[in-house]
């Protein structure tokens, strides 16, 4: 039998967590963002309703598309997907026998039908991450339909081993496609190895550490921007190497990476998804300390020396090339000198070099799965029908392994356009027919860096009167007053103060959905008030709205400094109008809310019982801070697990 067989049920708990996180986080903003008096109403979204599984399956495939058969409008739709999701991936935290491929195949439809229709909101790299490892989940999760029997746990499969090789090659493509980006970028500071002295002020929402961090010395930043260059283009080659030692070492050199990035920045699910692929590196031995005996061999003596020599000369190469390629020098102060040592038409041909390499790789160690696991089923399943059967079950689990990694070479080899033009026409046709459902998709993180002269931001500020009493709408999480503390939010993710940062980067013509935030508040639109922390208009709305964009810059640790401040985690500068001043009598407004749907006539009230039971549970529930639900839900499941622990 495989030995991951704690390894796989552990990797399916975590994406039973994964998902709960996402449904929760997304259940408390469904009215703010996708109401009928929301931002974004997917009502406008999603207008086909499906009458056949062809219909249902072409363009987006949603199952919103059946709820008009329900007797649900969008809104009360989403709301029953999302407590699906909620409820399904709850059961799957707590009970062992519910993670099985029925379950996940649930929770992947499901998200993938909110996905379609969540547009700017929900387009992030981690929603269609979650949709691709979802994917891949339904082919490591287990046939377990022997709910009624009290087993301890599912049963688990030779070819479990080929399945988890996929996910191995998804972190593969994610973290090396995101040290790879960075560099054919062309961005300057990561050139120039100064990354990280702006990142930690200008990504989205920072954490109390990241001010912290954005204090280190400036050569410390820089060494932390080649630790990052490591960790994200040589370590990734050892997720492959047969050497047990090596996995394990860049399993801890991944996570560690993760942690750092969690403990420094709010992005949501993010990094403990990327975590959670990191335990396809793992097998049972990471998890019971005591395995079974093996028996002495001839040659495990000079096996064990080579355990030994290969991860010390492995690594001491990857420090050696280190020390070459980025000029590292230590300084009489100790502190470390840095800079590339490499020129660009250089990268560009260790990548046309390397690249190839990547995918022989590939399909090497996937073939070696492949025929180690058929090789197994011959030699440790009784009986000549079980063996049959788990062979078949490797030629049939090795295919759709093949195909997976076929398809997967389109995005992969977006990092280099040319070789990707040498691609099969074959791969790219069989990528373009699945591309709707998200199977595979191309990786790239923080591929340039912004606000280098300043972290752009966007305040909205009303007022009853054109030439005063101007008031900031002030929201949950995202800067906006200097003194505010910075908060503490993952694995929640508040998707209008993310797109405020995106809005940001650029104007609010590229950025539609903002002039419908206008609209909402010029109206005190409830649903969307609830996604922001404070309304300076209680009572009554504005009449006038207009938005500031300002540039801010963390305070100084130093005194010298001239940003040193003992109460104010910001200083910010005014730079420019973000938004002239509107009011709900302007021409322009009313014809851009009319031509984008916003204006609801009448709310519908629900033609089921279904849908009124959904709205009653919405109207018990609240409107919940959404850190606190998404935690809440999260500690009731621990809580559960523990109780099943120690009674059962």
């Amino acid at each position: 039998m495989s030995n991951i067989k704690y390894t796989k049920d552990f990797f399916l708990w975590c994406m039973s967590v994964i998902y709960l996180f996402a449904f929760s986080s997304l259940y408390v903003q469904i009215p703010g963002l996708y109401g009928d008096n929301g931002l974004l109403p997917a009502r406008n979204a999603l207008k086909m309703e499906a009458n056949s599984w062809q219909e249902l399956l072409e363009g987006q495939p949603s199952l919103l598309k059946l709820t008009p058969k329900l007797g649900l409008d969008m809104q009360t739709a989403m709301d029953l997907l999302c407590l699906g999701g909620i409820l399904i991936s709850f059961f799957c935290m707590v009970s062992q026998r519910a993670r099985d491929v029925v379950s996940f195949t649930l929770l992947w439809m499901l998200y993938l039908s909110l996905y379609q229709v969540g547009q700017t909101f929900l387009w992030f790299q981690w929603d269609i991450l979650l949709l691709e490892v979802g994917f891949l989940t339904l082919l490591i999760a287990p046939f377990n339909f022997n709910l009624l029997q009290r087993t301890r746990v599912p049963t688990h499969h030779q070819h479990d081993t080929i399945n988890m090789w996929l996910v191995k090659w998804l972190l593969f493509r994610l973290m090396f496609a995101s040290g790879v980006v960075k560099l054919t970028s062309r961005c300057p500071t990561w050139w120039g190895l100064t990354a990280l002295t702006h990142h930690f002020e200008s990504q989205c929402i920072p954490t109390p550490l990241a001010w912290y961090w954005h204090q280190f010395p400036t050569w410390f930043l820089k060494m932390s921007c080649v630790l990052t260059y490591v960790l994200e283009i040589p370590i990734p080659f050892l997720f492959f190497i047969p050497i047990r030692s090596l996995k394990i070492f860049a399993f801890y050199s991944q996570v560690v990476l993760q942690v750092l990035i969690i403990l420094t920045g709010n992005y949501n699910f993010f990094n403990l998804l990327t975590i959670v692929l990191c335990v396809s590196l793992l097998d049972d031995g990471f998890f019971k300390s005591k395995s079974a005996t093996k028996k002495s061999l001839p040659w495990s003596g000079v096996k064990t020396v080579a355990e030994i020599i290969t991860p010390l000369v492995v690594l001491g190469y990857i420090g050696y090339q280190t020390v070459k390629y980025f000029n590292l020098q230590l300084n009489p102060d100790f502190s470390i000198k840095s800079s590339i040592a490499f020129t660009e038409p250089e990268f560009t041909k260790f990548l046309q070099f390397v690249l190839p390499i990547t995918i022989l790789m590939g399909i090497a160690t996937l073939g070696y799965e492949i025929v180690i696991a058929i090789i197994r089923s011959c030699m440790e399943e009784e009986g000549v029908l079980r063996k049959s059967v788990s062979v078949i079950q490797c030629l049939i689990f090795g295919s759709l392994a093949v195909s997976m990694f076929a398809i997967s070479l389109v995005p992969y080899t977006v990092i280099h356009k040319p070789f990707q033009k040498r691609l099969s026409p074959i791969f790219t046709q069989y990528h373009a027919k699945t591309r709707s459902f998200h199977l595979t998709s191309s990786y790239g993180l923080f591929r340039r860096m912004t606000g280098i002269g300043g972290r752009p931001e966007v305040v909205i500020e009303g007022s009853n009167h054109k030439d005063a009493g101007w008031k900031e709408y002030e929201f949950l999480y995202k800067p906006g007053s200097v003194k505010r503390k910075l908060p503490v939010l993952a694995p929640h993710q508040p998707r209008l103060d993310w797109q405020m940062w995106f809005a940001a980067l650029g104007n609010y013509q590229n950025n539609p959905w903002f002039l419908n935030l206008v609209y909402r508040l010029l109206n005190n639109e409830k649903d969307v008030l609830d996604l922001i922390e404070r309304n300076p208009f209680p009572d009554k709305p504005p009449k006038f709205i207009r938005a500031i964009l300002y540039h801010y810059h963390f305070t100084s640790s130093d005194p010298k400094s001239n940003r040193y401040s003992t109460t104010n985690w910001w200083i910010r500068k005014k730079k420019a109008e973000y938004l002239p001043i509107l009011s709900k009598d302007e021409e322009t407004l009313k014809q851009y809310v009319q031509q984008s749907n916003l204006v609801m006539k009448s709310k519908k009230m629900p033609s089921s019982m279904l849908g009124s039971a959904i709205q009653w549970l919405r109207h018990q529930i609240g409107q919940p801070e959404g850190f606190k639900f998404v935690m809440s839900v999260f500690a009731s499941g621990m809580a559960v697990n523990m109780l099943n622990h120690y009674l059962f």
